[in-house]
């Protein structure tokens, strides 16, 4: 369904109602869950399942169907899977769980398409720990497997990272079987191309970065990401309607996390940094075939891809330009306590 700009602005204000929580809630509950986690877990699956903060693993991260390091679902126990889904659900909203949740799901999906019941495989998803789950010092755990990357560094109670984060989607629209007509990221596609198509003749011929979707997000999965030009539509040529439209297309990544997570990331970048967001569009208008859009401000970036698969495959992800893997509080942090001794 197209969605109109009464219907977008409902979106906002849905999203918006949301009520805050306290970030010691968010972070206490992820430090218990996975405390219960690897309390769950024998010695070898600990020995797994366990690194360093300042591994270089840390920063390895994928989101393709490959060999990962750390313990899969496949590997625990029905009842350790209970804990590890537990810890997946501590840093997200209950929109970015049940995302999470289905995409894993769509492995049985591909399973079907492809006949290849060992690399299609919703078993085969990851959990990593890195360093000791406490309020004493940082830590930071991931869940990740195909087309899913989650990402999170704890500082203390009041500081935590998620970047990157990367949610995708192969079939963006199941066509056939028993999850028929699932669309995990139908708000994602829509909301979208629904802000796009509000665009004038102008302000498209701004934004249009490419006739031809890329075949892939420019951002990739580097470790790092340094700001990409800021191509496309500024903001600042927006008119006030399409700026609240273009806040709920920026919410819908933000609050797949808890909302005391993504309230004040999306506080930042829409409040007095609005008009420094750029908003960059490649391919048709429509989910005919390959289109693309990507929102960047002064500190992050969001993009958005459905190419492959003959426009029926999706790849979304948040990146911070300084602060991916908490590298920006972390270096912050370190400080503190230097000077301190």
């Amino acid at each position: 369904m197209r969605l109109t700009p009464r219907h977008i602005l409902a979106v906002v204000a849905t999203l918006l109602a949301t009520s805050p929580l306290t970030a010691l809630a968010s972070t206490a509950e992820m430090t218990s869950a996975a405390q219960k986690l690897l309390a769950a877990l024998d010695p070898a699956q600990r020995a797994r399942a366990v690194f360093s903060l300042a591994a270089p693993e840390r920063e390895k991260w994928f989101f393709v169907p490959i060999k990962r390091d750390g313990l899969t679902l496949k590997d625990m126990t029905p009842a350790q899977q209970d804990l590890a889904r537990a810890l997946l659900r501590s840093g997200l909203s209950q929109r970015g769980a049940t995302r999470a949740e289905t995409i894993i799901t769509l492995e049985n999906v591909l399973r079907e398409i492809e006949k290849d019941p060992v690399r299609r495989d919703p078993a085969m998803y990851y959990v990593t720990i890195f360093g000791d789950p406490s309020a004493s010092a940082p830590w930071g755990w991931r869940f990740e497997g195909h087309h899913l990357s989650l990402n999170f560094t704890i500082f203390d109670a009041d500081h935590v990272a998620v970047t990157p984060s990367f949610f995708g989607t192969n079939p963006a629209e199941v066509r056939a079987g028993p999850q028929k007509g699932t669309r995990v990221l139908a708000e994602e596609e829509d909301l979208g191309l629904a802000f796009v198509n509000t665009l004038d003749a102008a302000q498209r011929a701004a934004a249009l970065i490419a006739v031809k979707a890329p075949n892939e997000i420019a951002t990739s999965n580097k470790a790092r990401v340094d700001p990409l030009a800021p191509a496309g539509l500024a903001a600042t040529a927006l008119t006030a309607a399409q700026r609240d439209q273009l806040r709920a297309l920026l919410q819908l990544y933000f609050t797949r996390y808890r909302a005391e997570i993504a309230d004040p990331a999306l506080a930042e970048a829409t409040g007095k940094n609005l008009d420094n967001l750029h908003f960059a569009w490649a391919g048709v208008l429509d989910r005919s075939a390959g289109h693309y859009y990507r929102i960047q401000g002064k500190t992050f970036v969001v993009e958005f891809d459905n190419t492959q698969n003959e426009a029926n495959h999706i790849h979304t992800v948040w990146r911070n330009f300084a602060g991916d893997f908490g590298h920006d509080v972390l270096a912050a942090h370190y400080a503190r306590e230097h000077a301190k001794k």
